[in-house]
């Protein structure tokens, strides 16, 4: 299929959602690289109602936005290298460069490190052990990208290894199994399994080689949106079944929101209400999935002149913007100001650094690649003026 724009927007969507959220972690009492002096028990209500899908569909999208990428160059190993170069760089870059500030905040916030970031920099996070209970050096944020890049490597070597008709089969067995209401029932069966009986016991780590349980969900999200792009029936079923998919959503939402209310903070919930709590999450996140995919391809398939810029800011945006928000709210710690201030001030100076940090890079050719921007391409040189011969007299 051609590109589908409310795919773009939704994706676009996704990760300023992840900007909100990761303030907002700042506000509730649940543990962040840098805490409010004034944390507030209810922000955690309305952040509930995207903790659950918020991850998996930036899997999802990524997923089809991959198929797109690999249709370009359908040979598995061009595809994995085509990734890699476009991943690792902003990573290794990140972790040298960017990340280093949110660590050094935590610790000298929250663990008693009494060192500046100089010093940190230089001599504690290259320590590649543990320091005030944090490994370092550290990725943070960027596990994303960690994870996204081991999932492309993954489906690369298995897309090298399957013939061509066997692929096909394949993806039409999936979308089989997920025809008309088993769109629904299925993959929120599977979170169900994953969410109520395993969640409570096997928490994300982001360390990867521990994550095996959120594995089984990000990657399986990842190969839904790489095979939904090519994939007529499974577009049929979320146009058929989205409506549905929001009220799942709705409902899970809701015992989700109560369970919050109920207990607030870091209340222990009992064992009966965590494990409904685990069933309203899973039926939440696919619910919300569907619907998203859904409203994105009845409204929002529709380009816009600021689509382009915006789709290529995200991945700048997302590499500088929790860092930008650590930095910021461990400055405001001992500033007195109320949250409703705090939270002005940190989404105005967030917005505004992601926007100088992306401009600014996109700018300077040997940066782009390290903010995830594609290197530009070379005009190429004009051809010389053909010699014409003339005639002597």
């Amino acid at each position: 299929m051609g590109r589908h724009y409310g795919m773009d927007w939704l994706r676009i969507g996704a990760f300023g959602l992840l900007i909100f959220y990761h303030i907002g972690m700042v506000f509730v009492p649940w543990g962040f690289h840098a805490k409010t002096a004034q944390p507030i028990d209810w922000v955690a209500v309305p952040m509930q109602a995207v903790n659950a899908w918020r991850l998996s569909l930036l899997f999802v999208v990524s997923g089809y936005a991959s198929r797109a990428i690999f249709d370009r160059q359908p040979a598995a190993g061009r595809f994995a290298w085509g990734r890699t170069k476009r991943l690792i760089p902003p990573l290794l870059f990140a972790i040298v460069l960017i990340v280093p500030p949110q660590p050094w905040v935590e610790l000298t916030t929250q663990r008693g490190y009494a060192g500046g970031l100089w010093q940190f920099w230089t001599q504690d996070y290259w320590q590649f052990g543990k320091l005030g209970g944090l490994v370092l050096p550290t990725w943070q944020h960027l596990w994303f990208i960690v994870y996204l890049w081991a999932y492309t490597v993954v489906l690369a070597l298995v897309l090298a290894v399957t013939p061509v008709r066997l692929g096909d089969a394949i993806a039409r067995g999936i979308a089989w199994a997920l025809h008309g209401p088993m769109l629904l029932i299925v993959p929120a069966a599977l979170l169900i399994a994953q969410m109520a009986w395993l969640f409570p016991g096997a928490p994300e780590t982001h360390a990867f080689f521990d994550d095996l349980p959120i594995h089984r969900v990000y990657f399986a999200m990842f190969l839904f949106g790489f095979v939904l792009r090519e994939s007529p029936a499974l577009w049929a079923s979320i146009r058929r079944w989205w409506p549905v998919a929001l009220a799942m959503g709705a409902l899970g939402y809701g015992y989700v929101a109560w369970v919050q209310i109920a207990y607030p903070g870091n209340v222990p919930a009992p064992k009966d209400v965590w494990f409904a709590f685990g069933i309203a999450r899973a039926v939440q996140s696919w619910g919300m999935i569907v619907a998203l995919i859904g409203i994105a391809d009845r409204w929002l398939n529709i380009d816009h002149p600021a689509r382009a810029m915006l789709n290529e800011a995200v991945f700048p945006f997302y590499i500088i913007h929790q860092t930008v928000i650590v930095l910021v709210a461990g400055a405001l710690l001992g500033a007195g100001i109320g949250p409703l201030a705090e939270f002005a001030i940190l989404l105005a100076a967030t917005v505004a650094g992601c926007w100088l940090f992306y401009r600014l890079g996109r700018e300077l050719d040997w940066l782009r690649p390290l903010i995830g921007l594609r290197a530009r391409r070379r005009a190429a040189a004009p051809a010389p003026a053909p010699v014409v011969a003339t005639a002597q007299g």
